[in-house]
């Protein structure tokens, strides 16, 4: 029923990790909340349902905690539900989270016989003897991928993640979204396992798409919880492409390669975890003294909350990966992954890996002009809003998460070899070799690629002499007694106020037109005037709203598709019942079909002779004639 492997193990601890700090953060959170019970009940279910997710053995415990672990979080979304947009965002939440659940099912009757008690590994040779081994794959993608929130399955993540609770939203985000990572591990390996190169290059192909979409949609962002949500997309899509890189690396016999990708891939989880729960930690506390998401009422918050402050500049650091934080050396390795495949002579690699060396340094570049607008606009300048201006710290419990998660933030950075050695270890587990060695070959204070012009980094090196610099600065600023002057702003003859301070939407305005054709941004101006004089201009507002591309041409057409579809079955089924009943005549006859073909061996001759009885049933029966 459970089995406690070193994957399993891995899983457990990131969620252990992200859980123990966010219980601390939800106790002080909990005075905010009117249905306690109801939070807490499926809070703590939620986090157990997660840990049975990653321990589980065969397919039926699995499925259990992956469908406990759905139903939770959907009622945590709803625990406050004060706004139409909640019951909207759950909905959809639901709605995706069971389309994913589906797939999953699918893959589990197929790969398992319909004996969902069958272990992993006795799976393996069904999946196989099945001839269409790449179907299991887009089911396993399908399953996951909706869960974890890749491109173009995404679109669930910026309704949810704003609507529901902070400490929610952290676990959803930080933890939750890496049971699907885990869920790629064990049945890639386990079950269907070799794999060939092309299914390598597709994850990787969603991870860079994955990556550009999440963090340019980001930038767009004026609420701070969706702007978090888009950087999840981002995330993740940089976790699939140290996993993309590793499944190539290891369908071409590269195996050493294949682990360090691996690594890359578990590590840079790790790091999101932490970074990800601190910054909605942050947002919770920024949430409940302002009352509101929109960045542009905070302003001036870094002298009235400052641990909230610090603890999210920390975050900010590491999650635009700057040096030596634990998010730059994660993305550095999976940077030295992609850089290794230089000597690799195909055709498809040449093409694929260019674009995804782009997408993640132009994505890296974008997450620190986003989160300099995130960090800018809600703590520093002028207060923006009453509610900005009489802020105060929050309580001592939600502090205390956030303090908690900003030392398991500063741990991955501080003591990355042990890290590292722990997911080494994981994958020797899985049958790869370990590279532990070869990243760290002379100690602790060098890492190493282990490709054949590898590069080396020493993060602790950067962090000594980073510190050691500044805290040169601060001891000459002080033995030589710098005098400071203060002087009023100089603001070119106008008044110094809040409401003439870059806004989150001017600092994302150059990179708004420059991606137009993405953004397809719809701008609303509204200015009140004084007995209908142009002149007399008393107030104005600006102000521009995004509609993600994918919701807007994938998801609405397909709900448009559906809806005239459900109709005529509707017209079908009360107007004009021997169609109706001829209709559902030929979609069994259409199921038998389609199970001979997929169970049985594929011929050509029989599969034509069927298509063409199936469409002479369509015509005369539902068809018919013209009239």
């Amino acid at each position: 029923m459970f089995h406690f492997d070193t994957l399993s193990l891995v899983f457990v601890g990131l969620i252990l990790l992200g859980s123990i700090s966010n219980i601390l953060y939800s106790s002080g959170y909990l005075a905010h909340i009117e249905r306690k019970t109801h939070y807490l009940v499926h809070y703590y279910t939620f986090i157990v349902a997660m840990l049975g997710v990653v321990v589980s053995a065969n397919a039926l415990v699995f499925l259990f905690f992956w469908e406990l672990m759905s139903l939770t979080s959907w009622q945590l979304i709803l625990t406050e539900v004060k706004q139409e947009s909640t019951i909207k965002a759950a909905r959809f939440y639901f709605i995706m989270t069971h389309f994913g659940f589906v797939f999953l099912l699918l893959f589990f009757l197929i790969v398992s016989d319909g004996n969902l008690e069958l272990s992993f590994v006795a799976m393996h040779p069904i999946a196989m003897a099945f001839p269409y081994s790449s179907v299991l794959f887009l089911f396993l993608l399908l399953g996951f991928l909706s869960k974890a929130g890749a491109v173009p399955l995404h679109v669930w993540l910026p309704y949810a993640h704003p609507e529901a609770p902070s400490p929610v939203s952290a676990l959803m985000s930080g933890v939750m979204l890496k049971v699907a990572i885990y869920g790629l591990f064990r049945f890639l390996f386990d079950v269907l396992y070799p794999w060939p190169l092309e299914w390598g290059i597709v994850v990787l192909f969603i991870g860079a798409l994955s990556s550009l979409v999440g963090v340019l949609y980001a930038l767009s962002e004026h609420d701070i919880k969706a702007l978090l949500a888009n950087h999840s997309i981002e995330n993740i899509g940089i976790i699939l492409i140290g996993f993309g890189m590793g499944m190539i690396f290891e369908s071409l016999g590269l195996h050493r390669l294949s682990a360090f990708a691996f690594i890359a891939a578990l590590f840079h989880s790790f790091n999101h975890m932490s970074f990800k729960s601190l910054l909605f930690m942050g947002v919770g506390a920024i949430l409940h003294q302002t009352h509101t998401k929109n960045m542009e009422k905070y302003g001036g918050l870094l002298k009235k909350m400052p641990v909230t402050a610090f603890t999210f500049l920390l975050a900010a650091i590491s999650i635009s990966a700057l040096p030596p934080s634990n998010g730059f050396l994660s993305e550095w390795m999976i940077f030295q992954s992609m850089l290794s495949s230089s000597h690799i002579e195909v055709t498809a690699l040449k093409l694929a890996i260019p674009f995804a060396i782009f997408a993640l340094a132009m994505t890296g570049g974008l997450a620190i002009a986003c989160f300099v607008k995130a960090y800018g606009i809600s703590f520093l300048g002028l207060h923006r809003s009453k509610n900005a201006k009489h802020a105060t710290e929050v309580n001592f419990l939600m502090k205390s998460g956030m303090v908690l998660m900003s030392l398991v933030v500063l741990s991955l950075m501080l003591f990355t070899p042990l890290y590292l050695r722990y997911f080494d270890t994981a994958l020797v587990g899985l049958h790869l070799p370990s590279v532990y060695k070869d990243i760290f070959p002379d100690g602790f204070w060098h890492m190493h690629s282990v490709g054949i012009h590898g590069g080396i980094v020493s993060p602790l090196i950067l962090l000594i002499a980073l510190v050691s610099v500044t805290s040169v600065m601060l001891l000459a600023y002080k033995l030589f007694n710098v005098k400071s002057r203060v002087c009023h702003t100089w603001a070119c003859g106008y008044k110094t106020a809040s409401k003439t301070q870059y806004s989150a939407t001017g600092f994302a305005g150059p990179i708004r037109r420059l991606f137009e054709w993405l953004y397809k941004p719809e701008e609303h101006f509204e200015k009140q005037t004084l007995a209908g004089h142009e002149s007399k201009l008393s107030t104005s507002s600006y102000a521009v709203h995004v509609k993600p591309l994918f919701e807007k041409s994938l998801y609405a057409s397909v709900a448009k598709s559906v809806q005239y579809m459900s109709y005529w079955v509707y017209r079908l089924a009360h107007f004009e019942q021997t169609r109706y009943s001829a209709m559902i005549f030929n979609i069994m006859l259409g199921v038998l079909f389609s199970y001979r073909i997929f169970s049985h061996e594929f011929s050509w001759a029989t599969f034509v002779l069927e298509f063409f009885v199936l469409m002479i049933s369509v015509k005369i029966l539902i068809i018919g004639e013209k009239k």
